[in-house]
């Protein structure tokens, strides 16, 4: 039996970080790299909710780094961090609303570096849209994550966000290896 797959539209990402965040897990993260398709379901997210927020990179206004995070919801938000990760994140919420959710997690790679590395993201997908036509896209394939099935803890190494760190929005599948992490 063939499941459903619908490419999710930018719609679906223009509303609350943490609404998005949440309704992510269950998704397919989909990549394209050689002619080949990696699919992996999303395990583990993190929500970065606007300009108040302290941990959110769009914290202390508009950086060339974070100025797609000021766009319209649905494109693709990537960084370098330590000099040696990317960081996957989509941009959410309203334009000029700088939100985002971050991808923690996606099959069995846990973490977002090992996430990316695995499936080749890197700054070139910066600010391009989240669709088959720049090769990574979300795919909803129908399956539904019940409530109960779904943890929330604070984001990691947020510390010096200060009473933002301590905020529950990350989110992650339970049972998984994920959910024991800090």
């Amino acid at each position: 039996m063939v499941s459903r797959r619908t490419i999710v539209k930018s719609s679906f990402f223009a509303r609350p970080a943490l609404v998005v965040a949440r309704e992510l897990l269950g998704k397919y993260l989909v990549r394209l790299v050689d002619g080949e398709t990696i699919a992996a379901a999303i395990t583990e997210t993190e929500a970065y909710t606007g300009p108040h927020d302290k941990a959110c990179h769009a914290h202390r206004g508009r950086t060339p780094r974070n100025t797609i995070m000021f766009g319209p919801a649905g494109f693709w938000y990537v960084y370098f961090i330590y000099g040696v990760h990317w960081m996957l994140n989509v941009v959410t919420d309203d334009e000029e609303h700088p939100a985002a959710v971050l991808f923690r997690g996606a099959g069995s790679w846990n973490g977002p570096g090992r996430l990316t590395k695995a499936m080749q993201i890197d700054r070139g997908l910066n600010g391009q849209p989240a669709g088959q036509e720049t090769g990574l896209w979300i795919e909803d394939r129908g399956v539904v994550i019940p409530r109960r099935k779904i943890a929330r803890r604070p984001r990691i190494g947020v510390a010096y966000a200060g009473e933002w760190a301590n905020k529950p929005y990350r989110f992650l599948l339970t049972g998984g290896r994920s959910e024991g992490r800090p």
